[in-house]
């Protein structure tokens, strides 16, 4: 059986009032390439993600190349994550620069420290 890939827009979060329960009520935890939120045990059982690429990181097509990056990254590790988590990655200037394993990589760190990732 194939595991499903797909991140469709009703995996993500996109309304600004998510964005915010997520800072006010969830755990966060920085690094050098991103910040990650995570808002866990919400009772409607999907994960959702939002993210968040500043202008700080450059232009358009810079911006569009990261949140693509970190896209990927959840829809891999999508059935690695606990079920009703919500999650915000924002990503910090030297993001634009970094490589996709690179990205992977710090997502993973930050994914354990927020204890996002099902046991």
């Amino acid at each position: 059986m194939a595991r499903d890939f797909r991140f469709p827009r009703s995996k993500r979060l996109t309304l600004p009032a998510e964005f915010k329960r997520v800072r006010e009520e969830g755990k966060v935890a920085r690094g050098e390439l991103l910040s990650l939120g995570a808002l866990l045990h919400l009772p409607d059982e999907q994960i959702r993600a939002g993210f968040i690429t500043s202008r700080r990181l450059g232009g358009a097509v810079v911006r569009n190349r990261v949140r693509r990056r970190l896209r990927a990254v959840v829809r891999r590790h999508q059935n690695e994550i606990v079920k009703g988590a919500w999650i915000v990655m924002i990503a910090r200037p030297p993001s634009a620069r970094a490589t996709y394993a690179a990205l992977e990589h710090e997502w993973l760190r930050l994914a354990k420290r927020t204890s996002i990732l099902a046991p």
